[in-house]
């Protein structure tokens, strides 16, 4: 996966080869001590690690990790890595009972540097199964955004409560944030009512 706000988490060089070693991070270590597969994918621009999820365990990895104290998603999203590329749906989970231990035991207001995140990722083949099980039943909050990741590139999300479009009409043809999205020449809408 070529992103460019992704770095290496890092990169061990040998003189003979060029291969780049990922050294997994503290969430990656701690979900391989609880036998979850998952693969270390990087750190972003940010610091962030990201983890690679397969689909059917993702209920169970974010599962572990809200127990473990990763409480809230601040963001749930897709995108589009471009042809040939995978679509891509992620979970941004945060450590907010950190954030407010520490900011119940200090005097000044906890930076952005003191927080514990982690992004799940799920890579979905273009030609493939395009479905991916929901979280809502974990965090509430991911309703509307699975709902508008639905809408914009077709991922849809098993077992959502309300499976059905957010931003564009009912019938609209095709996702429009895909990359391969066709804009269509005409577009009658249908009265509502």
């Amino acid at each position: 996966m070529a992103d460019a706000s992704v770095i290496p988490i890092s990169t061990d060089q040998d003189e003979t080869t060029a291969e780049k070693v990922l050294t997994p991070g503290p969430v990656s270590q701690w979900l391989t001590s609880q036998a979850l597969k998952h693969e270390p994918l990087a750190f972003d621009i940010l610091g962030i690690e990201i983890i690679g999820v397969d689909p059917p365990i993702l209920p169970l990895i974010a599962r572990a990790l809200k127990t473990n104290g990763f409480d809230y998603l601040q963001c749930q999203g897709g995108y589009d890595e471009g042809p040939g590329g995978n679509l891509v749906s992620f979970y941004h989970l945060i450590k907010l009972s950190t954030v407010v231990d520490k900011y119940l035991s200090s005097t000044s207001v906890p930076s952005n540097k003191s927080l514990e995140e982690v992004r799940l990722k799920v890579l979905l083949p273009r030609n493939g199964n395009l479905s991916v099980p929901s979280l809502y039943s974990l965090f509430r909050g991911a309703d509307w955004q699975e709902r508008e990741t639905f809408d914009m590139f077709g991922i849809s999300y098993d077992d959502h409560p309300h499976p059905k479009r957010l931003l564009m009409p009912e019938d609209w043809k095709g996702y429009p944030l895909r990359k391969d999205y066709i804009q269509p020449d005409f577009y009658e809408m249908q009265m509502a009512y």
